[in-house]
């Protein structure tokens, strides 16, 4: 597939259908059937067969002729166009009006949506609509959330348990599981993210010693994990302010991003606060000079994005001034929220230490055995839960607040086709006349 149809919404054009006066109705009935076009209305579309004589009687008429404009995927311009002129009518590109956003159609057809999985789609839909110009992040924000969710729930015995539970849900005809059925390759994923950083911890329903430790056991080396999730963290918001800086230049040009927060200035501040940490780490003090000149640099852009923004002024230069302060601020606090990777999986070994030392103290071999196994089972079992919906929770909290506040800066609006719900056996003269 290539690239720019991977992440990029299908590209929209601006079009004017005309047709003839008396062919109105003609052509309204193949624009439904099309279902290509979104009118531009004066007033909310409805639904039903008089739905045709309101879009008729809104059209502009000048001689003989009728005419309408809206939005179209210019790929479907083709067929439309095709379909119209059999009626003496025709689909005409026309100039964007200055300022107009178009909607968002995110994929051209059911089999390119069934490639995303139901549940990396939502992700981004729950939080905005993908604007017109911006890139649409829906799979790179399911392996984020898969990779944040594995370090927190990392155990290879309860990641095989989801990733098991994700492949019964794609594989099982069972009719009650029909409505999960698209989130099956998130959830495996999930599951086997969990597999992956428990083989590194060392865990596997516990510390039960089935699997070697491949990296660090959580409990005994938490200052590693701590540090290892903010450079996690650090990571994912490199990747949230490369896409941000792309959809400032696609909204705004390379004026627009270049003093943008989620733009350049906001990468470069980044960038020069890693400088920062590795001159002191490395006591080395030229990287520690270049970490302040980008610093100052990025708050200069950013300040005069700012009071540009907040219109000018002292007012504005007040503003700005606050805002600039808040933005540092929260670039830190954002990077130290990764931490919470770290605290999360800590508290998943800690319960499931609990859980085997409690199995381990029971354990004997007579009755006690028995009650030794359901601790064991229960423990698990409530663990898993827990865990479960917290690190879910976590991993989504993470990504809307560190990442996609970077990502997005305004809100789309999505294509709605119009296309009435009519009988499809009706002709254009029965829908004139309901």
């Amino acid at each position: 597939m290539p690239w720019r149809e991977t992440l990029s919404p299908v590209r929209m054009e601006r079009v004017a259908l005309v047709a003839p006066l008396q062919a109105r109705h003609e052509m309204l009935t193949e624009v439904a059937r099309s279902k290509a076009v979104e009118l531009d209305l004066p007033y909310e579309p409805g639904t039903g067969p008089e739905e045709y004589n309101r879009a008729a009687e809104a059209a502009v008429v000048h001689g003989p002729v009728a005419g309408l404009v809206g939005w179209s995927p210019s790929r479907a311009l083709r067929d439309l166009q095709s379909a119209l002129e059999p009626h003496g009518a025709s689909a005409v590109v026309i100039r964007r009006p200055q300022g107009a956003q178009p909607p968002t159609l995110l994929t051209g057809d059911e089999r390119r949506r069934r490639q995303v999985p139901a549940l990396s789609r939502l992700l981004v839909d729950t939080y905005t609509t993908v604007p017109y110009a911006d890139l649409d992040p829906a799979r790179l924000a399911g392996v984020a959330y898969v990779v944040m969710f594995g370090v927190m729930f990392g155990d290879a015995g309860q990641g095989a348990l989801l990733a098991i539970a994700g492949l019964l849900i794609r594989f099982l005809k069972v009719p009650w599981l029909e409505r999960f059925r698209r989130t099956w390759l998130f959830i495996t994923g999930a599951g086997l993210s969990a597999v992956f950083f428990g083989f590194l911890y060392g865990e596997f329903f516990g510390p039960t010693g089935v699997i070697p430790v491949l990296w660090l056991e959580p409990l005994e080396e938490p200052i590693p994990l701590l540090v290892a999730a903010v450079v996690l963290g650090a990571v994912l918001l490199a990747g949230a302010y490369t896409l941000g800086t792309i959809n400032r230049v696609r909204e705004g040009g390379w004026g627009y991003a270049l003093y943008a927060r989620s733009g350049l200035a906001g990468a470069l501040l980044f960038a020069a606060i890693g400088l920062l940490a590795w001159g002191l780490l490395a006591s080395n003090t030229v990287i520690l000079v270049i970490a302040g000149v980008a610093a100052l640099i990025a708050l200069v852009l950013m300040f005069i994005g700012l009071f540009t923004e907040s219109g000018g002024g002292a007012t504005g230069g007040l503003q700005a001034s606050v805002e600039l302060v808040d933005s540092v601020v929260q670039l830190g606090s954002n990077l130290v929220s990764f931490a919470r990777l770290a605290a999360f999986g800590l508290t998943h070994a800690a319960l499931l230490g609990v859980v085997w030392q409690a199995t381990t103290a029971l354990w004997a071999p007579d009755w006690r055995a028995v009650l030794a196994v359901l601790v064991f089972l229960l423990g698990n079992i409530l663990t898993f839960a827990l865990e479960g919906l917290v690190a879910g929770i976590q991993a989504l909290r993470l990504e809307y607040y560190e990442l996609f506040s970077r990502v997005f800066q305004d809100e789309g609006r999505r294509f709605r086709p119009w296309n009435p719900d009519t009988d499809e056996s009706a002709s254009p003269a029965e829908r004139r006349h309901p």
